[in-house]
């Protein structure tokens, strides 16, 4: 068993697009103040992500100070969610957050859900 350790700047990162995303969506919001990422289990390969906008974190959250924001990662997903990159991209007529994850091995074929090999 190996023990990780990460930076909390380094754990995730947020693209130009992102971040005026999230800061438009919680200019809208009338109690959010942040971002939170984290992982349910789902699909054919075994992880999902899912965001929402908080306004604090969950006991045991890792806060990404950004400009403007924290993000905040659940605790129990850092080992999969490290270095991972998150993006707001547009295809045609469908705008999407979209997660650059470098310990990704597999991907479901509907795009829905991922999987790592080396537990997390």
């Amino acid at each position: 068993m190996s023990i990780a350790t990460f930076e909390p700047l380094q754990a995730v990162t947020v693209t130009d697009t992102a971040h005026k995303h999230i800061l438009k969506e919680i200019a809208k919001s009338e109690e959010a103040s942040a971002f939170r990422l984290f992982l349910q289990t789902s699909g054919c390969s075994g992880f999902m992500y899912e965001t929402e906008l908080a306004n604090a974190p969950s006991e045991g959250d890792l806060v990404i100070p950004f400009d403007g924001f924290d993000v905040f990662v659940a605790s129990k997903d850092l080992a999969v969610l490290n270095g991972t990159e998150i993006d707001f991209v547009t295809v045609g007529l469908n705008s999407m957050f979209q997660f650059r994850n470098p310990n990704v091995t597999g991907e479901c074929g509907c795009g829905e859900s991922f999987s790592v090999t080396e537990e997390a």
